[in-house]
């Protein structure tokens, strides 16, 4: 009912920056939120940084001051500009959304496939 398709992740030196890209596309009638989980080898998953419908944002303390999360409403896409990356950024970061579809009643999240991050000191 929702697909999301990522893009942007790959390699890069410690201090380089990436930006992630995730497209939902299907039968979406509302978004509450679009964000950025990560989940590095042998850890949980763990929050990145969200984005409300409302304009609202969060941030991992982790990554406070090095990324920003950005909408573009009217294509249904968020980014993740990660700029000062350090090789404990690395790991795999998945897309998520909240929000309703067609004939649905309830706020659902919705996941993408995951991009790798990996960053060489």
């Amino acid at each position: 009912q929702v697909q999301l398709v990522e893009s942007g992740g790959g390699l890069v030196q410690a201090g380089g920056s990436l930006r992630l890209s995730c497209a939902a596309s299907g039968s979406i009638f509302w978004i509450n939120a679009m964000g950025w989980y990560r989940q590095a080898p042998g850890k949980q998953r763990e929050l990145v940084a969200t984005s409300t419908s409302g304009g609202r944002t969060t941030y991992a303390d982790s990554v406070k001051g090095r990324f920003t999360i950005s909408r573009d409403n009217a294509k249904n896409t968020v980014y993740l500009q990660m700029n000062s990356l350090k090789p404990e950024d690395t790991a795999v970061s998945v897309c998520n959304v909240n929000g309703q579809v067609w004939g649905r009643f309830s706020l659902d999240d919705y996941w993408g496939q995951g991009t790798q991050v990996t960053v060489s000191s």
